[in-house]
């Protein structure tokens, strides 16, 4: 089958960062399948902005912190690329899902430590090795890490070490997936009004103010910063670029 459209997964595509890049990804011409862990509504609001901008979409469930689920996704996601896409192959893997646990590390639970784990690192590496099979020759992936992986922050010791991990996984993959010409990328996003950590840098005003005065920029991020970034790291433009981390964080503590 050939593809018409190239197609993006972008996991956790119901809200806030997620979703950005999936409607910017479909403003460049890009069909998109999302994942969405509880959000059924919000998934199926995405589909539909999706669709009206012109290309195709479709949402899955998935937990991507239970590993054991990946095969059975696996299935669902080739039927659905056949089924829905008429295509055999994704072109880009954008490992995005996952939530915020801030603890600081003398009270860090392993229950906390391992939840982390499950969702920001070991998630992404084995639900990106399950998914190469249907990653096309030429494809991208793109792992969502943070600007904590260069700045410290009290509380943020777990959830910044499994994002490190992920910044170590994605220069392996592009050094070990460039004989099928897979670019593979970290974009790193900075503090971002989102309701991601319970919405801490949107809802509450010292912290929103605290941010914007160690960055450059002056303000925290918004999920619109973010999104065009990832589709520009899809696009012919970015060929050239491979097991780069792109920090997006309004020179946040330069």
């Amino acid at each position: 089958m050939e593809n018409k459209s190239k197609i993006a997964l972008v996991t956790g595509g119901s809200r806030g960062l997620g979703k950005d890049m999936a409607l910017r990804l479909s403003e460049k011409g890009i069909d998109v399948v999302i994942t969405y862990n509880s959000k059924e509504q919000e998934a199926a609001d995405v589909v539909q902005q999706i669709q009206q901008n012109g290309q195709k979409a479709f949402a899955l469930q998935l937990n991507t912190g239970d590993i054991k689920s990946f095969d059975p996704f696996i299935v669902r996601l080739k039927e659905v690329l056949q089924n829905v896409f008429k295509a055999d192959y994704l072109d880009f893997l954008i490992n995005n899902a996952g939530f915020g646990g801030h603890s600081a590390i003398q009270e860090t639970t392993e229950e906390l430590f391992d939840e982390l784990l499950n969702v920001h690192f070991k998630g992404v590496y084995f639900l990106t090795q399950k998914a190469l099979p249907l990653l096309a020759d030429g494809g991208r992936i793109i792992n969502i890490s943070s600007g904590l992986t260069r700045f410290s922050f009290p509380g943020a010791s777990a959830y910044a070490s499994m994002k490190g991990a992920i910044e170590v996984f994605t220069r392996y993959l592009a050094k070990e997936l460039a004989p099928r010409g897979i670019r593979a990328n970290i974009v790193a996003p900075g503090a971002i009004a989102t309701d991601f950590s319970g919405g801490r840098v949107r809802d509450d005003e010292q912290t929103n103010n605290f941010v914007s005065s160690m960055t450059a920029l002056g303000r925290p991020g918004n999920a619109e910063d973010i999104g065009g970034v990832v589709a520009f790291l899809c696009s012919n433009e970015a060929g050239w670029i491979t097991g780069q981390r792109l920090e997006v964080s309004g020179g946040m503590i330069i």
